[in-house]
């Protein structure tokens, strides 16, 4: 029998509505003209401006999925077919995507134009996971959906499972982790579990956070004085957060602030080289810095990649991207900052 009378007991303005019968509505209730960037896209095996997508079922059992972007190779001269088939083999970027762990899937739009980008810039096999949403699967569901795909990578490496595109062109040696703001704390969650364990032949070259939702239960001074943005605002982070974190914890919990008190050590965590992705007019710019600092302290590799004069996400918002020339500009620099360190590492 289906209840008519559910009450709304919370609301994040446009993106989710949460009733008091536990079902949870993510139609996108915002401007209409922005609709089309919370809409998924279907995949296409065919390849469309340079790049092909596919969805594969990685887990019978969880029902985990991931998207493939493949980026279309040029034809090669076939004097030496060993030199040729080295030449194809392309760095994995396993990407975690954001919405305060409760929103949006791998195949929204706003993430199918930038890392179909990406794959077509860097030249690189983007694994993109389907992760479990909150308030529905609290964290650390998302977390454990990000480690199964990397495991499943290490089990196609090693011919456990069989996928043709990555069995074919990827170079297993090079898997680089990366997320959209609380993709961002699943890179370093990811990272920090996968340096206890011997994922080999998989080689894990490094990760990129970028914007990631590291907070504190106190008020940051960017969170108090910089600019609101369509993609984060107080509101969304607490209430993101409060439906997404354990029952009971507070933004101190170690997957919003691995900086804190209440996490493991970052001298004590074995980790990749990093690209921390910031914006300078990011809300929760100064606790990204805070991390920044702390993974400097700890003797980390890592480097910090800085768009002026943006907001959190921006590259995102592809109306921005379209339409600013500033926005375009800077998306254009974190791709090739990106693709930069993935050929270096």
């Amino acid at each position: 029998m289906v209840r008519e009378n559910k009450k709304l007991v919370q609301e994040v303005s446009g993106w989710l509505r949460v009733y008091d019968d536990g079902s949870v509505d993510r139609t996108w209730t915002g401007p209409p003209e922005v609709k089309f960037m919370t809409e998924p896209v279907p995949p296409h095996d065919e390849f469309i401006d340079g790049v092909a997508t596919k969805d594969v079922l990685v887990d019978q059992t969880s029902g985990l999925r991931v998207r493939i972007y493949l980026p279309e190779q040029q034809p090669k001269h076939e004097e030496d077919d060993n030199k040729v088939s080295e030449q194809l083999k392309l760095p994995i970027i396993l990407h975690f995507h954001g919405g305060g762990f409760c929103i949006t899937q791998a195949d929204s739009y706003m993430y199918y134009h930038i890392y179909s980008k990406l794959s077509r810039s860097a030249n690189a096999i983007v694994v993109s996971v389907y992760q479990r949403l909150a308030p529905e699967h609290r964290l650390p569901a998302a977390i454990e959906d990000g480690y199964s795909a990397l495991l499943w990578l290490r089990s196609v490496a090693l011919a456990e499972q069989k996928e043709p595109w990555l069995l074919s062109y990827a170079d297993f040696n090079r898997v680089f982790l990366t997320g959209d703001s609380s993709g961002g704390n699943i890179v370093h969650q990811v990272a920090a579990q996968a340096g206890s364990a011997d994922l080999s032949p998989l080689k894990l070259a490094g990760g990129i956070p970028i914007h990631p939702g590291f907070v504190r239960s106190e008020r940051s001074k960017s969170e108090l004085e910089q600019p609101q943005s369509p993609f984060l605002t107080l509101d969304m982070v607490d209430k993101f957060l409060g439906l997404a974190l354990p029952v009971g914890s507070t933004k101190d919990h170690p997957i919003t602030c691995p900086m804190g008190s209440g996490a493991p050590p970052l001298e004590s965590l074995k980790l990749p080289p990093f690209l921390l992705c910031i914006a300078e007019k990011d809300l929760i710019i100064d606790t990204e810095m805070e991390y920044y600092e702390a993974m400097k302290k700890a003797n980390k590799d890592v480097e910090i990649l800085m768009n002026k004069g943006m907001m959190h996400s921006f590259y995102l918002n592809k109306i921005a991207v379209d339409m600013d020339p500033e926005t375009a500009a800077e998306t254009e620099r974190l791709i090739a900052g990106i693709k930069g360190f993935v050929e270096k590492h």
